[in-house]
């Protein structure tokens, strides 16, 4: 099992990015799918996750309206997309999934700043 990030980066208050998570070795529509992230000196956090049949929920307040999970299971590939981007949203995002034991990306770099 594979899972590849890319996406990340700079971008400045306001601004949007769509991270994306490539998974292998499994097959991706059966398993839900989930993005966290991890600030500097704090704890990895749960931000969304989409079900095998593409039900989608983000499980933080400070998200909800801006952030959006999505999947395409022909490409197996799963989406966050930020949007109204704030500085507090800087932190690494990792995608995750669990079959028989827990997956992780390498994670991708957000940073916002101006």
């Amino acid at each position: 099992v594979q899972l590849v990030e890319s996406g990340g980066g700079l971008v400045q208050p306001g601004g949007s990015l769509r991270l994306s998570c490539v998974a292998s070795g499994f097959t991706f529509s059966r398993l839900d799918m989930s993005w966290y992230r991890q600030a500097p000196g704090k704890n990895r956090e749960l931000v969304a996750r989409i079900s095998s049949a593409g039900l989608g929920t983000i499980f933080a307040d400070t998200m909800k309206g801006r952030f959006t999970i999505s999947r395409d299971n022909a490409k197996n590939t799963v989406y966050l997309q930020m949007k109204s981007l704030k500085p507090e949203d800087t932190a690494v995002y990792f995608c995750y999934t669990t079959w028989f034991r827990d997956y992780w990306g390498q994670g991708t770099q957000v940073t916002v700043s101006s």
